[in-house]
């Protein structure tokens, strides 16, 4: 949006803190993507550090923190190497062995297991595996890793980032899998945890069980989540058994998207928040995103509607519509030479995207 949202984030982040001492909270679960970007700007770098250092100080709970697939797993993992070992366990970086941090409360000990995000091809140098071809295969490699390095009958709690099958998936969330490839992960890969914290969906929601949650992302971060509530999941992990509640979240600015004449909408009220503009005028206004920003400073996208009742997509080949990169290449070898690519033209297609896209992000 070109847009700074330090002071939003500041204000979430102080409401954190205060639901962590209300609630006499035990643990931080931070389940990636901590950061937007790999490359992160130093302000928001201190910003989160100085988030870190109020938890050790204003509160009594642990930090249990992994990588999502928007950060820098290398500056993750550097963030663990200060940290007091009971009570802090922060992984950017998968590993073979998955040693849990281990906490008691009344009810005995939990075992907390922290599964940083992991393309494939890392995870296969990881594991040692070459049949490692999907996040299901990268997530069911990390919990049996994690699994095997957990007391017997101790309670078990996993957070991993993933796209856990029947999600609700916004218009953000960017894919987890190398171009082409199938990124959902079925939920039964966690049978044995006793709670499962997931990062990468940026609404709030369980999964097929009331005991495998993503919190969800702590501002909206896109139009399509206008109108909803940002919240923490507040988890008390009995015996046997788990009770959730959320906290809602309470920014300082909304996400919203006003639709209707181009004079109405100037006329309107004035706000603060993040605004989509869709404009029913039929002709061409001159500079109508300068002149919204009298009313709404933070005017952020702006379209016609009669853009959206006539879309120019054009379809390839038999009348679909190719919907991924590594599509539409094979569309144009079926163009140029009669047949479908190969299984190992198609391999070296995929390498060369994710290097490109690799690229892109570290930039």
């Amino acid at each position: 949006m070109g847009l700074s949202l330090e002071e939003d984030h500041e204000v979430i982040l102080g409401q954190i803190l205060e639901t962590l001492t209300v609630e006499r909270a035990d643990v931080l679960v931070i389940a990636g993507d901590v950061f937007d970007r790999a490359s992160p700007p130093n302000s928001s770098i201190r910003q989160f550090n100085r988030f870190l250092k109020r938890v050790a100080e204003e509160t009594e709970a642990a930090v249990v923190m992994i990588s999502g697939n928007h950060d820098s797993g290398d500056r993750i993992e550097a963030m663990s190497v200060f940290s007091t070992v009971s009570r802090v366990l922060v992984r950017g970086i998968a590993d073979a062995v998955e040693t849990p941090l281990v906490l008691s409360d009344e009810h005995g000990e939990i075992a907390f297991s922290a599964l940083p995000f992991s393309y494939e091809y890392a995870a296969r140098e990881v594991f040692g595996d070459e049949g490692i071809s999907t996040p299901a295969d990268v997530i069911a490699a990390q919990i049996s890793a994690a699994r095997a390095q957990v007391p017997e009958g101790v309670r078990w709690v996993v957070v991993a980032h993933a796209f856990v099958a029947g999600g609700a998936v916004g218009e953000t969330e960017r894919a987890l899998t190398r171009v082409g490839g199938i990124e959902t992960v079925p939920s039964d890969v966690f049978d044995g945890a006793d709670y499962v914290a997931l990062g990468h969906l940026h609404k709030p929601q369980e999964v097929c069980a009331n005991h495998i949650r993503y919190s969800g992302a702590p501002l909206a971060f896109g139009f399509d989540e206008a109108g909803s509530e940002k919240s923490m999941t507040v988890v008390d992990l009995e015996a046997e058994g788990v009770e959730i509640r959320t906290v809602a979240f309470r920014p300082i600015r909304q996400v919203r998207s006003l639709i209707g004449a181009f004079s109405d909408l100037l006329a309107g009220t004035p706000s603060e928040d993040f605004i989509q503009a869709i404009l029913t005028d039929e002709n061409p206004l001159i500079d109508p995103m300068k002149r919204l920003r009298t009313t709404y400073p933070n005017a952020c996208h702006l379209a016609y509607d009669r853009q959206a009742r006539a879309p120019e997509t054009k379809a390839l080949g038999n009348g679909r519509i190719a919907v991924t990169p590594i599509e539409m290449v094979g569309e144009f070898v079926k163009v140029v030479r009669g047949r479908e690519p190969s299984a190992g033209e198609t391999a070296i297609v995929a390498d060369k995207l994710h290097a490109a896209a690799s690229g892109e992000e570290q930039a």
